[in-house]
């Protein structure tokens, strides 16, 4: 069990907060897949002051999806104090979680994500002051560093532990890298032997034996998982019979996985309306079409699906060419 403050979660598996990605149709899809924990997209503190429409419907959590992290981000600490406050009275998240990894320069302007990498002394007093304002736990979650020149893993952690947080999810890339090439686990452990606080670790773990490995070997707390769950849920499920049993459960057949999908493209138009849902699953669809059968036609053809009907028709038609080819070869 993994437990952050108060809060305590079932297993160590995490499902990573991703932009553009992570709201309640995706986070319950993926927890009823047995995550521990599931971390909502990043948010914006001043959208939150301002009571941006947009902004307050990405605070929309089902109570199904708890426990549950929020995440915000900002740079400045009078405006992330006061949306943290919001988080904390006004929403029924369980851990309140600040961004500190974003790569992307429009967040880095802002002062913002990855830039207070920086400055652990920024980060010590920008933690301890939404702490102090709150109730509700309160973790980071942060990259190893700016560039290989400047990286503070070590020191950003201690401070967001000095600060009183909770916890603190270290992906294991610089600014720098963005996405790209090898996560560093190297300096996870070195985190994880720096702090008293839960470490959760996130980078490169694409596989249930990946988790296991940064388990065993980094010695961290709890994993997170991110790009691998995109379009697979399965992955989450598997890791977490994985770490229980060490038995690899099967990969879903091709109805069960575009029944989750369409299960997915539901909850999605129940939160945004058809119009907006349809346009976001094409995304979506695609990730779950991968490893398919046939899928390249299917995957250029679903970004002229404009309905919820367009959409079904498109996945159960590769659905039944694929089973009625498995028959056919059957019977010869």
């Amino acid at each position: 069990m993994l437990k952050i403050g108060n809060v305590e979660i079932s297993n160590p598996v995490v499902l990573a907060p991703m932009a553009g990605v992570c709201n309640s149709a995706f986070r319950l899809t993926v927890k009823e897949f047995g995550a521990g924990l599931v971390c909502a997209e990043m948010i914006s503190d001043k959208g939150i002051n301002l009571k941006n429409k947009k902004t307050m419907d990405m605070l929309y959590i089902d109570e199904r999806e708890n426990p549950l992290s929020l995440q915000i981000f900002g740079g400045e600490k009078e405006s992330l104090v006061q949306a943290a406050k919001f988080v904390d009275k006004n929403t029924n998240a369980d851990i309140i979680d600040i961004n500190m990894g974003c790569p992307v320069s429009k967040i880095i302007k802002c002062e913002a994500g990855a830039r207070w990498l920086l400055d652990p002394n920024k980060i010590y007093d920008m933690v301890s002051a939404v702490v102090d304002a709150v109730d509700k736990p309160v973790t980071v979650k942060m990259r190893i560093g700016w560039d290989d020149d400047h990286i503070f893993a070590v020191e950003n952690a201690r401070a967001v532990e000095r600060a009183g947080g909770s916890a603190v999810a270290v992906h294991g890339r610089t600014r720098v890298q963005m996405y790209e090439g090898k996560a560093n686990w190297d300096i996870i452990r070195d985190v994880k032997n720096a702090v008293n606080i839960p470490v959760i670790g996130n980078g490169d773990v694409v596989t249930p034996q990946d988790a296991k490995r940064m388990l065993d070997e980094v010695g961290v707390d709890g994993v997170m998982i991110g790009r691998a769950a995109l379009g697979n849920p399965w992955m989450i499920y598997q890791t977490v019979k994985y770490l229980e049993s060490g038995v690899l459960t099967p990969e879903p057949g091709v109805r069960e996985k575009m029944d989750v999908c369409v299960l997915h493209m539901d909850r999605l138009i129940a939160l945004k309306n058809e119009h907006i849902a349809v346009r976001e699953m094409r995304k979506h669809a695609a990730w779950y079409l991968k490893g398919v059968q046939g899928n390249g036609k299917a995957r250029k053809e679903i970004n002229e699906c404009n309905t919820r009907e367009d959409v079904v028709k498109l996945l159960y038609g590769l659905v039944e060419e694929i089973e009625a080819k498995e028959q056919n070869m059957q019977m010869v």
